[in-house]
């Protein structure tokens, strides 16, 4: 599931934290199987027969190093995945070995007691040094490691080459700048948005957030409490809202602008800038202006630094209700080694999560520069609670932004309205 299709439907976790009893009884009864049928499931895609082709690929690898074992692998809808797994937990009999989840969506998932801890067998991976610390970090609840990161999505700054080029000006280099180049575009070009950026954009405007030293919450004990309303955090905010303001990004064409519709405008040459994500890259590639942009990280405070990404994308992991502990782990460590998941990249475009493909990628595909030093720079990640799935799917932090936008509330009003909705949210979990 690539970061942006992660975004618009991370609300449907939301059945798992509401609905689904906590689950106390549903590890394997002790039995760890060494033959018989190994099930996995995979999300299916658009275009869905290239993933498929590296898949079986490495079925036909694990098959042929495994006697007796069949992998059996379904490919599910991403829509209804939330009721799939909500009826996997409490019937394991139905449930797979090895699943691809989304790494937003973890945290309720362990809550239902649905994936299991496999930090032991990883200890021992030599290929899991080779994952970043912050990356790993989005398979872990607590003091448990519930999957390996398949890979990522992460997103930087693109911008026209010839509109700057007639501007006179470089890329640039710190987020005031980019909000000084945003108004410069327009006010050249008054067709034209400075800078495509919405107010429903939460993971294009939290690293306007994370760049000025803020955060969305904090750990607090075993939960967290909101700091979306720090000083730190008010000044991202602050910045990003200059945005989504007349002379950059008009309040009534951005406001309500998700990511998607932020990167169609700069795709169909409506804008001088956006923040789009390498999934972004082939679209750009085939529009009309393909020849007259680039990409630079998004920067950060100070020149030479790069405001903290968001680390979005999906990782595989086992069951806890499987009979085939360690074959499950093992297709794990295969499917997500480096052998395929540099297959992966060369067949759907994924980014590695481990480092040492992503250097190989770096150096054969100049176009992914950009996005892996942004994540080289240090990424970051949303609470790992049950309770972000009711804070997307309520609009927590878009509400915010729109607010301000639209002019209904100032930054410290809004900002402080919503740590309030957040503190409820990681109240009830």
């Amino acid at each position: 599931m690539r970061a942006t299709r992660a975004v618009g439907i991370l609300g449907l976790v939301a059945l798992l934290a509401s609905c689904a009893p906590a689950q106390t009884d549903n590890d394997a009864s002790g039995a760890d199987k060494m033959t018989g049928t190994l099930r996995v499931w995979l999300f299916s895609e658009v275009d869905q027969e290239p993933k498929e082709d590296v898949v079986n690929q490495a079925v036909d690898e694990f098959e042929a190093q495994h006697d007796d074992v069949t992998v059996d692998v379904q490919y599910i809808p991403v829509d209804t995945r939330a009721e799939r797994f909500h009826a996997a937990f409490n019937d394991p009999s139905s449930a797979p070995d090895v699943a691809e989840y989304g790494n937003t969506d973890l945290a309720g998932y362990v809550e239902s007691g649905g994936f299991a801890d496999i930090s032991g067998e990883l200890a021992d991976w030599d290929q899991y040094d080779g994952i970043a610390e912050d990356v790993a970090d989005t398979a872990r609840v607590g003091d448990g490691t519930y999957g390996v990161p398949w890979f990522l999505g992460t997103r930087a700054l693109y911008y026209r080459t010839d509109v700057l080029e007639e501007l006179d000006r470089e890329p640039p280099e710190t987020l005031e700048e980019v909000v000084d180049t945003g108004r410069a575009i327009r006010e050249e070009n008054p067709d034209m948005l400075g800078m495509s950026a919405g107010g429903d954009y939460t993971y294009g405007f939290l690293p306007f957030i994370w760049a000025h030293g803020g955060d969305i919450a904090v750990e607090n004990g075993d939960g967290y409490t909101s700091a979306i309303d720090s000083a730190e955090a008010r000044d991202g905010i602050r910045q990003y809202s200059e945005v989504l303001s007349p002379d950059v990004c008009p309040p009534q064409t951005c406001a309500q602008m998700d990511g998607n519709a932020s990167v169609q405008n700069f795709i169909a040459g409506e804008a001088g800038m956006t923040i789009g994500g390498n999934f972004n890259l082939n679209a750009v590639d085939d529009s009309d202006i393909s020849d007259d942009y680039s990409v630079v990280p998004l920067p950060g405070t100070e020149p030479g630094s790069i405001a903290p990404p968001f680390a979005g994308g999906n990782n595989l992991g086992v069951l806890s209700g499987t009979e085939r502990r360690t074959l499950s782990v093992e297709f794990t460590k295969l499917l997500a080694g480096k052998k395929y998941q540099r297959e992966m990249y060369e067949a759907m475009g994924n980014l590695p999560t481990l480092t040492g493909v992503q250097e190989e990628i770096a150096e054969s595909d100049g176009r992914m520069e950009p996005f892996i030093a942004s994540l080289d720079s240090g990424s970051r990640f949303v609470p790992a609670t049950s309770a972000w799935a009711t804070i997307d799917s309520g609009a927590v932090l878009p509400s915010m932004m729109q607010r301000i936008a639209s002019g209904d509330a100032s930054v410290d009003e809004s900002a402080s309205e919503a740590a309030n909705e957040l503190d409820d949210a990681f109240a009830e979990g």
